[in-house]
């Protein structure tokens, strides 16, 4: 391998090339579209989960809650994930 596409460690501990993190996944990419879309009504997007993405409603929520924090979701799509951010925040707010 050559040296400046050996994998490194950052700080936050993710692995990455020396070129800088590792990119989203194919499934983290995903996730993000089907938030970019909007849905016809109610059950559309639960449904377009399961079929298109193979994943309970559940697990895709538990997944992409977890995606929001992390900085190469903001860096490929800043808009949905501040979007999303601040609806979760917003939630936590009420509770």
């Amino acid at each position: 391998m050559s040296e400046d596409r050996e994998a490194t460690r950052g700080e936050d501990g993710e692995s990455g090339t020396a070129r800088g993190p590792a990119p989203l996944t194919e499934q983290e990419r995903a996730l993000l579209a089907v938030e970019r879309r909007s849905w016809p009504g109610p059950g559309a997007k639960e449904r377009a989960v399961r079929e298109g993405l193979g994943l309970s409603p559940t697990r895709y929520y538990q997944l992409l809650n977890a995606l929001l924090d992390d900085p190469r979701a903001l860096a490929h799509d800043p808009v949905t994930v501040n979007r999303l951010r601040r609806v979760r925040e917003e939630r936590q707010r009420r509770r």
